[in-house]
């Protein structure tokens, strides 16, 4: 593993910040190893905070209208640029012409490019000979590995004797990976040793020990993948609680999640992340969301274990408006529920806990 962080960037989002095509830069936002991020790229919020505009808090990350300005302010700052990460996050999962052009253009001022998007830019030859002229080097995260260099399922995931949690969620671009790093912190400030596996390109961004990403890997390879991920953060550093991040949902149409973290990663509980306000899937207007209580029935039937908690996504609900959906999801399913980025994840992990106990409780009785 490198060292950490690697440089000074730049989160490029143009036109997606603060919406659900920016869950990676937002990823960045809040927290990350790899990189110090320096400011985010979004004509519309520029001169803003970038932790303010998404979380009502400020993280001293400023928001630039043009990638010339942030470059130009890193400079006078003395903190000069060296990477442009792209944080746009598309349905499709490609580059519009215009980010294209931009691109270029952080190539031409003479950043390294770290792109998480299914185009590859390291194959493009114009970017290529871009970056080659100008001594930079551009990282395509989602790059898969060779097929000789992927697993298959071989059971080794029964070794496991860590607690393990799957954070799926109802939708996309609702809130997993965030709730999961939260949760993480939270698990360890109670004195328990815990690792997260990460399963997408934002996780990689944002410096996770243990992980894949999972949306470009070989069908065939999938599980493996999830099972060697998970199998290896135990075997590393056999921690008391293993987060294993979740991606898409369930039932979304176009992004189906969970089914190969249930199947492989057999986790023994789940958290089931949640946006009460959102009638429909992200990005797909026409395909209403299944009611909240028959997801649960489905990833409990599926796994055979229990969903411990709802965690909630409070976008467009008013503050005063949170715990309400909090005590109607209570009432409606029996589950607690919590809404962690408002009231952090100390609630959660007790919750988790008694899962922690009855793990060692049947370790001992076997």
């Amino acid at each position: 593993m490198s060292a950490f962080p690697e440089g000074n960037a730049i989160v490029y989002c143009q036109g997606a910040y603060n919406t659900p095509n920016g869950k990676t830069a937002h990823g960045l936002v809040r927290f990350t190893r790899r990189y110090r991020v320096l400011s985010v790229v979004d004509a519309r919020y520029a001169g803003q905070d970038a932790g303010r505009v998404i979380d009502g808090k400020p993280k001293g990350i400023p928001v630039y209208a043009a990638i010339k300005e942030a470059v130009e302010a890193a400079r006078a700052a003395s903190q000069a640029a060296t990477y442009f990460v792209v944080g746009l996050a598309p349905d499709g999962g490609r580059l519009s012409p215009a980010a294209r052009a931009d691109v270029k253009e952080a190539i031409r001022s003479g950043l390294n490019v770290d792109c998480g998007l299914h185009d590859y830019l390291s194959e493009d030859p114009e970017m290529a000979a871009l970056a080659a002229e100008h001594h930079v080097h551009i990282r395509d995260v989602r790059k898969p590995p060779l097929p000789g260099q992927l697993h298959f399922f071989s059971g080794k995931i029964e070794q496991v004797a860590s607690l393990k949690v799957a954070i799926l969620g109802t939708d996309s671009a609702v809130g997993k990976r965030t709730t999961a790093w939260i949760l993480l912190e939270a698990i360890r400030q109670r004195g328990h040793s815990a690792e997260l596996v990460g399963t997408g390109q934002t996780a990689w961004m944002q410096g996770v020990r243990y992980g894949i990403i999972l949306d470009s890997l070989i069908n065939d390879f999938l599980t493996g993948e999830i099972e060697h991920a998970v199998w290896t953060a135990w075997d590393q550093a056999h921690p008391d609680v293993i987060l294993i991040e979740g991606q898409g949902g369930l039932l979304n149409p176009a992004y189906p999640g969970g089914y190969e973290i249930l199947a492989a990663g057999r986790p023994d509980v789940i958290v089931l992340q949640h946006a009460p306000a959102r009638k429909e899937y992200d990005g797909f207007p026409g395909y209403p969301i299944q009611p909240l209580a028959h997801q649960i029935k489905a990833l409990e039937i599926i796994s055979g274990k229990p969903v411990a908690a709802v965690t909630v996504n409070h976008e467009n609900l008013s503050p005063d408006h949170i715990p309400v959906a909090c005590a109607e999801i209570t009432r409606r399913t029996g589950l607690p529920a919590f809404d962690i980025l408002v009231d952090g994840a100390a609630g959660l992990a007790r919750v988790l806990e008694r899962f922690m106990k009855e793990e060692d409780d049947a370790a001992t009785t076997h």
